[in-house]
């Protein structure tokens, strides 16, 4: 054996690398929820100590690990959180990132059964309790991929095998050059990711069919051109903004009729489905043809954690899978043929154990609280003189403004400096807004509180500043 490998046997019997970077991991857990939400500058200025050439000779693995926890914990966002309302990003339950730490141990990769016997055990039972959590078709297949940017690609890839497949036309064998045409249709408010795997699946950005939508961003189904065969409507549940949801029942019906395919994408929204008090708003999502869904946004996995949803196996199949020699096809769950990947670390770890340890009834509670933490949001942030609420809250989502774009841009580059919470911006209709999106098993009724008691400490600034300008 080399010197090299020498040091690496004695790091793993010693066990001083993984006990040192979990003491690390357990000092920053106990801390996160009581630190600022964003880095302070002097963290982020300290990154700089990262810019170095890749080095000669071989490092000591203490000292790797002790610089990523000194520089790096302290540059983190704390997502993890309950203050945290920038995108739509979920913090991470307990027992998901205790799973995807022994997981990370274990190193899987279930492209294959005889690659991960484990990963593809865990996938064919999560792909039944998704099929039973959401009311799909027992058919549906689903595929653990990266993101809804990635479900959305795949969903939309399945759907162009099988519109050209109904007119005679192999995709994966003729490509795109002289094939049928794909109509897609989609409404005004679409997420960008669906229009980036639009683009990326040849068929044409500028040619989408554009459908009107209403003042929270829904679709309007009279908008909505004659459909046909040869038609993918997407569809959104819980709009990115809004968090609105299209009216799958009424508009998936007429879809039907047409026979045109119909994808949803439900990156944070798809779970609602879940909750007794709030499955009225995908009401009809079960007669979509494919659905893109996050794990690591509204359950609160770890990252990344994306899941396809497909009631047509074979189309879904047809589009992803892979062929070679040397596969080694199981008669149980080869997970390559529901993802673009062959390899990928098995993230289905840490979505059964959360699914595992929550059940139906600790899924419900979760994720009303969000709703519930979006609600009192809106009510005290209306409360207070200056601010407007822009949205019906019906899920997770808020959208505030000031009293001119330009007040609302000096409020919202205060809050993120205050450091208390942190949110993003975004244009609606027209008017710049602040979009808070409350999606952290974390978030208290104080958390709310405090971060309220952030924007109204905002808003003091900027008109304090405002006055100082106008003497």
């Amino acid at each position: 054996m080399s010197k090299l490998q020498d040091q690496m046997f004695l790091e793993i019997r010693n066990k001083r690398p993984f006990e040192l970077a979990q003491q690390y991991a357990f000092d920053y857990l106990e801390h996160i929820f009581d630190r600022n939400v964003y880095p302070t500058d002097e963290a982020l200025n300290k990154l700089s100590i990262f810019d170095e050439e890749l080095p000669v000779a071989s490092a000591n693995a203490k000292d790797v690990i002790e610089q990523l926890h000194t520089y790096g914990s302290q540059a983190t966002t704390a997502t993890l959180g309950g203050r945290y309302f920038g995108f739509v990003t979920g913090s991470a339950l307990p027992i998901g990132i205790a799973a995807k730490n022994l997981a990370t141990y274990w190193d899987q990769a279930p492209a294959m059964h005889v690659l991960s016997p484990i990963g593809s055990k865990l996938e064919a039972v999560v792909e039944k309790w998704l099929i039973d959590l959401f009311g799909l078709p027992e058919n549906t297949a689903a595929g653990f991929v990266s993101g809804t940017s990635a479900a959305n690609l795949c969903g939309l890839a399945a759907a162009r095998y099988r519109i050209l497949k109904r007119n005679d036309w192999d995709v994966n064998e003729k490509g795109l050059r002289n094939a049928p045409e794909i109509r897609i249709v989609t409404g005004k408010q679409a997420h960008s990711t669906v229009i980036k795997a639009v683009g990326i699946l040849g068929l044409g950005k500028e040619d989408i069919e554009w459908a009107a939508v209403d003042d929270q961003g829904r679709i309007v189904a009279e908008s909505i051109p004659e459909l046909d065969e040869n038609t993918i409507l997407i569809l959104q549940a819980g709009n990115v903004n809004s968090g609105a949801f299209d009216n799958f029942e009424v508009i998936c019906e007429k879809a039907q009729k047409a026979n045109a395919w119909i994808h949803i994408d439900g990156a944070f929204g798809l779970w609602a489905k879940a909750v007794s008090e709030l499955n009225y708003l995908p009401k009809g999502m079960e007669k979509a043809s494919s659905w893109a869904v996050d794990g690591h946004k509204t359950l609160n996995t770890p990252y990344d954690c994306g899941i396809v949803m497909c009631s047509d196996p074979e189309a879904m199949t047809a589009a992803l899978h892979m062929s070679g020699s040397y596969i080694v096809e199981s008669p149980e769950r080869d997970g390559m043929f529901y993802t673009p990947e062959m390899s990928r670390r098995a993230r289905v770890m840490e979505l059964w154990a959360i699914m595992k340890y929550l059940g139906k009834n600790g899924i419900d509670e979760m994720i009303l609280n969000m709703h519930h933490r979006a609600k009192q949001f809106a009510k005290e942030i209306g409360a207070l003189k200056g601010f407007h609420v822009e949205n019906d809250i019906v899920f997770n989502q808020v959208l505030v403004r000031c009293d001119s774009d330009a007040l609302t841009q000096q409020v919202l580059h205060n809050i993120q400096k205050l450091r208390t919470c942190w949110l993003g911006g975004s244009v609606w209709f027209g008017k710049k807004v602040m979009r808070v999106s409350i999606c952290s098993w974390a978030t208290t009724e104080s958390d709310i509180t405090i971060s309220i008691e952030s924007f109204k400490k905002a808003m003091e600034i900027a008109l304090a500043d405002t006055t100082k300008i106008s003497k």
